[in-house]
Order: structure tokens, then sequence, then C-alpha cells
């Protein structure tokens, strides 16, 4: 390990020879007589550990070079002791003002010097190691926090696709609905209506918790979720009942955890309401309006496309043109009318988030009666 660098500043030669003399059995020396040349070898790698400074220069006084060094990123944080003849208090003042971390007065007391000098050198140490040791323990916990978060995800997908394998022919869908859920988010951010609700972190829950919208879907019997006709009135009532088990189960797992998870909480805002509708007649509580909360109304339209434009053992997949109509057609009743415009605005993006991730099947282009939207 090399012994630690120290820069000796003074325009006086006699003054330069004797703090060498002093310094160099236990330490590197470098040396600069003037202040532009003191600037020079202290951005040179490695940098110095220490600079003892004189303050009275020509050209460029030692106060001048403190400022100049401080002032530069790689210098800056160089610890420096001023050495000087002055002995006012207001001079010693000033130097320490200016972030100088010691003053030592001319004549040298050899002595006092290497104290000093070992004291700071130390100080340094011990601030570099914790400087070193914190960006350990800050990356340590962006990679654990990253790692949390890969799990969490691989979770939440997990339970998504055991939803899915109920009902086998959805596919993509958690995938696309979670993009469309995103994109919407993130054209409304800066709506008068939104902004305040909208912001980073929370666009990023919601799209988190999107795919657990059907997790309910796991509660409703095989007869029924893979009837490949029409439901009847008593099938269909038990088939709604998905946006209730959804809720519960995800508002059990929030009652298990031992701390609180924030997307949870939109995820079953999501799972209980993404059938509402906008003018009151969805299920399952029939909210109204801005009663519904903004995750669902969200996931609503999102939902209704994907549907839409998906091949169903019901139906057979309509095209992206259609599909936008339906939804125009809905703005005002079935989905909130800002939130129907942004899906307008955003529906190229939308269409290439369906192709990006398109089911396997190739999709048919046919045109189906708007009642084909309802879905589950």
């Amino acid at each position: 390990m090399q012994s630690p660098c120290i820069l000796v500043v003074d325009d006086i030669a006699e003054n330069l020879t004797v703090l060498g003399e002093l310094l160099h059995t236990d330490y590197r020396v470098r040396a600069a007589n003037s202040g532009a040349k003191a600037l020079r070898l202290a951005a040179l790698e490695p940098h110095p550990d220490l600079i003892l400074l004189d303050v009275m220069m020509p050209a460029m006084d030692g106060y001048q070079v403190l400022e100049r060094l401080r002032s530069e990123p790689a210098t800056r944080d160089i610890p420096v002791i001023f050495v000087t003849a002055l002995g006012a208090a207001r001079d010693e003042e000033r130097g320490l003002a200016l972030g100088a971390v010691d003053y030592i007065t001319k004549p040298f007391k050899p002595a006092l010097v290497l104290a000093r000098v070992r004291t700071h050198l130390e100080l340094k140490h011990s601030r570099d190691r914790l400087t070193s040791q914190n960006v350990y323990l800050e990356a340590e916990v962006a990679r654990r926090m990253a790692d949390n978060q890969l799990i969490q995800e691989v979770t939440i997908h997990a339970l998504a696709r055991l939803a899915e394998t109920r009902d086998p022919e959805t596919g993509n869908h958690i995938r696309r609905t979670q993009a469309y859920v995103r994109t919407l988010a993130m054209r409304l951010r800066n709506h008068p209506r939104f902004a305040s609700f909208l912001d980073a972190r929370t666009i990023e829950l919601l799209a988190r918790s999107a795919p657990l919208h059907d997790i309910g879907k796991v509660g409703i019997p095989d007869h029924i979720l893979q009837k490949p006709g029409p439901l009847t009135p008593q099938e269909w009532a038990v088939m709604r009942t998905h946006a209730r088990l959804g809720a519960e189960a995800i508002e059990h797992a929030e009652r298990d955890a031992e701390h609180p998870v924030e997307f949870l909480a939109f995820a079953k805002q999501i799972a209980r309401h993404h059938h509402e509708r906008w003018d009151g007649t969805g299920y399952p509580d029939g909210l109204a309006g801005d009663a519904i909360p903004i995750p669902a109304r969200l996931m609503a339209i999102a939902d209704v496309f994907d549907a839409l434009i998906s091949r169903r053992v019901y139906k057979q997949p309509m095209s992206y043109e259609r599909a936008r109509e339906i939804i125009a057609g809905e703005r005002g009743q079935h989905f909130d009318p800002d939130m129907a415009d942004a899906f307008l605005a955003a529906f190229d993006e939308c269409r290439a988030i369906a192709e990006r991730y398109a089911d396997l099947e190739e999709r048919a282009c046919a045109s189906e009666p708007a009642t084909a939207c309802a879905g589950a």
C-alpha cells in the first residue's frame, strides 16, 4: 500500500525544503511554488491526500487557490491546511469559511505540523472508508430492491397465468392489458383531472398490479369459464362473481402481509371494479362516474379493447378499426370520457402493443356487433 501523498504549496523555496524534509520520511511529497502549479499538481492522478497551502503568494493567493480547488469535482474533497505567517483571527476565519480544515502558522513547529498532518490524514481515511461503505450499501440496497421487485413481478405473472390456465384462450392478454394501462396512464399524467394522482411511481404500481385483474376467475367453475357458447343468465351471474372473488383474495393477501404492499391496494381496486361502467350499469357494485377508482377505469378500457380484438371460444376477433369505433361509441357510457379520448389518441400505440404481444394463432379481421365487447 502506497504512503499518503501530500502537496506542499509555498512561493518561498526554503519553506518547501523544510516541509519536504520534514514529511518525506513517512509520505510522498509533491511541491509547488505557485498557485497555478498547485492546481495542476492537485489535478493529477492520484490526487493528493492532503494539501499544505501557503496563503500569501503572488499572482494567486491561497484563498483563490482553495476556491478553485473547491470548484472542481476532482479536487473539492481534498483536505487543505493553510500555512501562513498571518495571525489575525479574521484571516483564520476566512480560510475556514472557504473550506480549509486547519491552520498552521509560521515559523513551523515540526511536532505540530506532523501531528496536524497525521490527524487530518486519518480523518480523510475514515471519510473515504465511510464513503466506500455507503456506496457499497447503496448498491446492495438497490440490488436487493431490484431482486425483490423481480420476484414480485414474477409472482404476479405466475398468479395471473394460473388464472389463465383455467381460461386458456386469453393467451398474452395479461401482457397486452398491462401495456395498455401503462400507455393510457402516461397519456393522462398531465391531464388536469388526473395529474395529481398519476405520478411516475403510481403509474408503475398500476402497471404492476394490472395482471391481477382477472385473478378471481380461479374461483369460477370450469363448465362456466370454458363453456364454448353463450352463458345462461344463471351462469352469467356466477361468472360476474370473479370480480368480487379476486378482490377478496387480494384483500386476504394484504392482511397476511407484515407490511402494507402498495400495489396490492391498486390490484384490489382493479380486480373488483374493472367491470363497472361510467353510467353506473356495471358490476359488482354499480358504481358510476368518479366513484369508480381511477385504476379500474383505466383497466376497463384496456380489458374491453383486448377482448374485442382477441379470439374467444364464442367469437372471432374484431378488426382494430371496429374495436376503435366501439370504444369511441361507449365514451361517456361505458368509459370515462377523458380516458376514452386518451385511448383514441393512443390508438396506434395500443395497436402496436397488440401486435407485439399477439397470440400465436392468426387474428381474423371479421366485424362483430357491439354486443361482443361485453366479454367476461
